[in-house]
């Protein structure tokens, strides 16, 4: 069964969800991971693949867009749509919504930050989460 861990940043934490998606992103990697991205729209998906060129001086992540990249030479990939091709090992969820292939993934990872929204839609996609009897653990950062 899919594990659901949510990463909620405290109020006076610096930085935002994206900063902690490039720091988990580039953890799994190192542990050996694929890692799926899942965002809300097409520019939010170049948003994340521009910072994780540029959120460590001293590091470099292979990666790259879903809908353009080489998942054989790509083990991290961010995308948009409905769907994550082959992908089922890590998936960072930064949508505000449930993605419908989170299950077929052994891992999810939800990142909650300061803004209101992304709380409350947080909020939500736990009690989803929680309802359909997965399990759950929760990160305060």
């Amino acid at each position: 069964m899919t594990k659901v861990d949510f990463y909620i940043l405290a109020d006076n934490s610096s930085g935002d969800r994206y900063t902690m998606a490039c720091r988990l992103t580039g953890k799994a990697w190192q542990q050996g991971h694929r890692v799926y991205l899942h965002t809300n729209s097409a520019a939010e998906s170049q948003h994340v693949d521009r910072m994780l060129w540029t959120f460590r001086q001293d590091s470099f992540i292979p990666h790259g867009l879903s809908d353009t990249a080489d998942p054989e030479i790509n083990p991290v990939l961010i995308g948009h749509l409905g769907e994550a091709g082959e992908e089922h090992d890590v998936l960072i969820n930064l949508a505000t919504e449930v993605p419908q292939f989170f299950s077929r993934f052994h891992r999810v990872a939800e990142l909650i930050d300061h803004d209101a929204e992304i709380k409350q839609s947080g909020r939500s996609r736990y009690c989803f989460y929680r309802d359909r009897g997965y399990p759950l653990n929760t990160h305060e950062i």
